[in-house]
């Protein structure tokens, strides 16, 4: 019953075409190798089949369908079942779309306008844009089963898909490759002077025109020889720097002008908000009169158009906002000083060591402070530095206290970092580590209680922002955060501290500054017995062992050194001349600690003379 219903509708089918009458084909439910063998019949075409292909095709005809239009339904049901048509010889083959290509497909003339079916091959030559580029922008127009790749030596596609994609795939890039035509432009020269001209022309082009994007690039050339302007660009922007040529053409006493101020120093938007803030306040008889103002980032410039005089005064301001900055050189010693020890000290050498705040820093170093010396060390950094500060020397005894008190074990020296501040901009150095604090408890059948940890940083930050007032003057201000940890608490958790000191100091060139007030609190617990017998179980233990418990304080100061930077190129004549002022420090601490050494051995001298008398 089945072959007679499809030689039936065949025979009808053939009868209809031929004729060319308009007929309705309906299909229901016919399996595809049936509907194969219809259209070859109708067509008149040999079709190999090597592969099973299943399912069903249900075709509602309402207007005549030709014998083209069956074979172009036929590749169609066929593609959406992973199969299409290829042209063997006289006769047609059912292949696996993936494998189309494979299957020598007919290669087309290039710019031949494609009809049919089947699948081609086509060359299409690309003219005024990258290939590649092209051919990313119309990759997705292909079919699943097409291959595309490009040639760049001759800058064309070869692409192998049905007819209908390809000439989909011609329109567009012909529309692309058109819209990024370039063209030609000369602008003769009358009245402004070319060379200024044409700087505007590139920054004013950087602001109107986007050229990140290829189609909206701007070449513009200047040409000397015949004092012209030479723009490549598409026709859009030709116009519009036609206009702004026309506009900017003029003779030079007009009322408006143009002014490009280059920054060196300051960065163009911070200028930028200085400036539109003072033009906001001004008033202005006429409001054409008010300048307008931009900026240029790509090369840190001010753009001002507006009347000479007034873009005049905005000159004056940009000059005084563009001056170079100060700087400042910030020397950092950041010791540790231990109470006990450091009066442990003093008792020894008859000093007066028992304060070990920042006042008693300072008056710690009278004992290392030797006219003598100074005058001789004072001569030496004038001879080597010039005038660095009058601070600089003073500064010689408040060392020599710090490096004796750690010759000696009193001190310990945290860090000496160095900064370099830029004036009123704020900079901060960190020292300290990282530590684990427990945060949370899961619990879960497969491995049991599982702890959480987080991560904490612990130490000393210092906050340094300058300002300075001339060239031997700066005033700091100063946030110094110290965080200790200070032992294990409850659950085994570090138990940390926070003491934090904000001060504001003014300091000339060279000169010290002491801040204090970190105080760190600890116990200390000792043991001692007596050789042998302290041994003796238990009897040992409480007759000839003793224990003692002694409170420990430390202290954390920082000292902080400015030297003022008037230019940046006075930046390595300072290290050189830091280098020896080192180098004198070091000398003056060997000269003084001789003769505190000689006090105490002369001192220990009296005493046994007046111990044997």
């Amino acid at each position: 019953m089945r072959l007679i219903k499809i030689l039936f509708l065949t025979t009808v089918l053939v009868l209809s075409l031929s004729a060319r009458e308009k007929v309705n084909v309906n299909f229901s439910n016919i399996a595809v190798s049936d509907f194969i063998k219809i259209v070859s019949k109708i067509t008149n075409k040999n079709i190999l089949i090597n592969h099973k292909v299943m399912g069903t095709v249900n075709l509602v005809s309402t207007s005549p369908i030709y014998d083209d239009e069956l074979m172009g339904i036929l590749v169609s049901v066929l593609e959406s079942k992973g199969f299409t048509l290829m042209k063997i010889g006289s006769f047609l083959e059912v292949v696996r779309s993936a494998d189309a290509p494979k299957h020598n497909a007919r290669v087309v003339e290039k710019g031949k306008k494609l009809r049919g079916s089947f699948m081609v091959t086509q060359a299409i030559k690309i003219n005024g844009e990258n290939v590649d580029v092209m051919a990313a922008k119309v990759r997705y127009l292909i079919s699943k089963t097409a291959k595309l790749m490009t040639m760049k030596e001759s800058n064309t596609i070869l692409i192998t898909d049905y007819p209908r994609n390809i000439e989909t795939i011609k329109k567009v890039l012909k529309d692309l490759d058109s819209n990024s035509k370039k063209l030609v432009k000369i602008f003769t020269i009358k009245h402004a002077e070319l060379k200024k001209l044409h700087t505007k022309l590139l920054d004013i082009t950087k602001s109107l025109i986007n050229e990140k994007i290829e189609t909206e690039k701007v070449k513009i050339i200047l040409d000397d020889n015949v004092n012209s302007i030479i723009v490549v660009a598409s026709q859009k922007n030709i116009n519009i720097l036609e206009e702004l040529v026309k506009k900017l053409d003029i003779e030079s006493n007009v009322s408006h002008g143009v002014e490009i101020f280059s920054l060196k120093n300051s960065d163009a938007k911070s200028v930028l908000g200085s400036l539109n803030e003072i033009i906001s306040k001004q008033v202005y008889p006429d409001p054409a009169l008010k300048p307008n103002v931009s900026m240029s980032e790509e090369i840190n410039a001010i753009i001002v158009l507006g009347e000479p005089g007034i873009v005049k005064g905005i000159k004056l301001i940009i000059d005084e906002l563009d001056k170079e900055k100060y700087q400042v050189y910030v020397q950092a010693r950041i010791v540790e000083i231990n109470k006990n020890n450091t009066e442990n000290i003093g008792f020894k050498y008859g000093l007066a060591l028992g304060d070990v705040s920042s006042s008693g820093l300072y008056a710690m170093s009278a004992n290392f402070g030797d006219a003598e010396l100074t005058g001789y060390a004072s001569e030496k950094i004038i001879d080597y530095l010039g005038d660095i500060g009058s601070g600089a020397t003073g500064a010689l005894a408040l060392g020599a206290t710090l490096d004796f008190l750690e010759t000696k074990g009193a001190t310990k020296s945290i860090s000496n970092p160095s900064i370099l501040c830029v004036n009123n901009k704020e900079s901060s150095i960190y020292v300290g580590k990282t530590i684990s604090i427990k945060s949370g408890t899961t619990s879960n059948s497969a491995s049991g209680l599982t702890d959480s940890f987080k991560r904490e940083e612990v130490g000393l930050t210092l906050k340094i922002k300058p300002r300075v007032s001339s060239a031997d003057k700066v005033t700091l201000d100063v946030e110094a955060i110290l965080e200790n940890v200070l032992g294990t608490g409850a659950n085994e958790q570090p138990e940390t501290s926070k003491q934090e000191v904000k001060t504001q100091a003014i300091l000339r060139h060279g000169e010290s500054i002491i801040i204090g007030g970190l105080v760190k609190n600890y116990d200390t617990k000792s043991k001692s017995k007596i050789p042998f017998l302290g041994d003796i179980p238990w009897i040992g233990e409480m007759l000839f062992t003793s224990r003692s418990t002694r409170s420990e304080e430390d202290n954390l100061v920082v000292i902080l050194t400015p030297y003022i930077i008037e230019k940046s190129d006075k930046l390595s004549q300072l290290q050189k001349d830091l280098g020896e002022l080192a180098k004198i420090q070091r000398e003056y601490n060997i000269k003084v600690f001789e003769k505190i050494e000689k006090r105490l051995n002369s001192s220990n001298n009296e005493k046994i003379e007046e111990e044997e008398y």
